[in-house]
């Protein structure tokens, strides 16, 4: 209480001296000696604060702004009444600790780094739910002692492949290569009491490109370069790696899988290959158009493979949806659930939900090739209390610019680890439990600001009142 009682009257002092002219510069003795005059003209730098991987750093110098000798400019030359900077001072201080500490996390809604971020993370190179290898002869067609969705399941794929080309002709493949643009874009932001939706969707959308190699067998690399980042990932057929601005190099946790991406239009045998033991569950109307659904869902030991520390994947199902019409994949939906087990805290849960639609097919070297797509993906954060939940949507469009097979010249060594390559592996959840720390600190940064909010107003009243 005491030391609250100095700090006003030092500010009372220092208002007092400043309603005289012959005080009011600088250079006097008297307004140089205030305890307070230094909280004027001190200004703290915001980057000083700025740490890497969430930290903050202590603060190791600070910068002197000038003292304003005249009428403030942003009121176009008309006079202020006096002391009302004060409060507007005292809010920016207050409130300068909880907003620093939001952006030295990288979490910011508003920035565009932490958007760029997100987007890599979760549509750069993500993979498929279970482990397939292109030497897996496909099944013959057969109805007896077979369920019946089992046995439509296999009828469809079969209608699917010779649409795509046919399997002799897909045989023949020992490598292949696409180039094609994107376009990402974090579209919509919600919370359980506000929506925020990007309203200049064409300015902020991320453009970018990609390249991909493929080679029997299992083996395939991307690099995805987007708003001046870039993630690249691999496999060499025995293990996946990944490397990231953030992450750096590290191998992926769980079974060799297929690149998703490559299953958006662009490898007809590893798809008919990926829903092998799927099921036919109905049938759906997409754009239009009649389609079957086959459903294909993770086991359970895969899924512990994938799993690590406090991220634990529940479940991974991909659904596609197939044309009754020309028989070839029209849309892909794959949704997975994570659980992330705090230390001392309630679970959370993220439920990751990507739906691709393929268009504009058209065959390249006699295979059916989708040349164009787009994808849009539900980021749902729940668990704990209901006024924690958050949605994510983020969408992505694609072209495709070149597609070649049986490329000359192209060897194994093509799709050798980098050699910075972490012993460790990371699952696809790490990031999901890093931005659950992130997301600790946020709420006590929120409840700091909570309790300067009670202070803020009493104390800019009573600012008010004194002078």
């Amino acid at each position: 209480m005491e030391k609250k009682q100095g700090f006003f009257s030092a500010l009372k002092e220092e208002v007092v001296r400043g309603l005289s002219p012959s005080r009011s510069r600088s250079k006097s003795p008297a307004r140089s000696a205030s305890p307070i005059s230094g909280l004027f003209r001190r200004k703290k730098n915001p980057e000083s604060v700025i740490g890497r991987s969430g930290s903050l750093r202590p603060v190791v110098g600070e910068t002197l702004t000038p003292l304003m000798e005249g009428p403030d400019p942003d009121v176009g030359g008309e006079s202020r009444r006096l002391g009302s900077g004060i409060g507007q001072w005292m809010k920016g201080q207050l409130s300068r600790t909880p907003s620093a500490t939001n952006s030295s996390l990288g979490y910011n809604s508003n920035s565009k780094s932490s958007d760029l971020r997100l987007l890599l993370g979760v549509m750069g190179a993500p993979l498929a739910p279970v482990h397939v290898s292109s030497l897996d002869p496909l099944p013959h067609l057969s109805i007896k002692d077979r369920p019946i969705e089992a046995s439509s399941a296999q009828y469809i794929l079969q209608q699917y492949m010779a649409a795509s080309g046919g399997q002799k002709l897909q045989n023949s493949i020992k490598n292949a290569y696409a180039m094609g643009k994107v376009r990402m874009i974090a579209s919509e932001f919600e919370t359980a009491t506000k929506v925020v939706k990007n309203r200049n969707g064409s300015k902020s959308a991320e453009s970018g490109s990609f390249v991909l190699w493929q080679m029997n067998p299992d083996m395939w690399y991307v690099e995805l370069a987007v708003g001046g980042s870039k993630v690249r990932a691999g496999c060499n057929g025995k293990l996946v790696w990944r490397h990231t601005p953030w992450l750096g190099a590290h191998t992926a946790k769980g079974p060799v899988r297929p690149l998703r991406r490559a299953l958006q239009g662009l490898d007809p045998r590893t798809t008919a290959s990926m829903f092998v033991d799927a099921r036919c569950i109905g049938e759906k109307k997409i754009n239009g158009e009649d389609c079957f659904i086959l459903k294909l869902c993770a086991d359970p030991h895969t899924l512990k493979a994938r799993s690590e520390g406090p991220a634990e994947i529940i479940r991974h199902v991909l659904f596609g949806y197939f044309s009754q019409k020309t028989g070839l994949l029209v849309l892909m939906e794959d949704s997975h659930l994570t659980r992330i087990q705090s230390n001392g805290g309630d679970a959370v849960y993220w439920e990751t939900t990507i739906n691709s639609f393929l268009d504009d097919y058209r065959p390249v070297e006699g295979i059916m090739i989708a040349h164009s797509g787009r994808s849009v993906v539900n980021l749902f954060r729940f668990g704990e209390v209901a006024m924690s939940h958050t949605k994510t949507k983020m969408e992505e469009a694609w072209t495709i610019e070149e597609v070649a097979f049986n490329v000359p010249g192209l060897s194994v060594d093509c799709f050798i680890p980098p050699a910075d390559l972490k012993s460790g592996s990371i699952s696809e959840t790490c990031e999901l439990a890093q931005d659950e720390r992130v997301k600790s600190a946020i709420v006590l940064a929120a409840a700091y600001r909570a309790k300067v909010a009670a202070l803020e107003k009493s104390r800019d009243s009573f600012t008010e009142n004194m002078l």
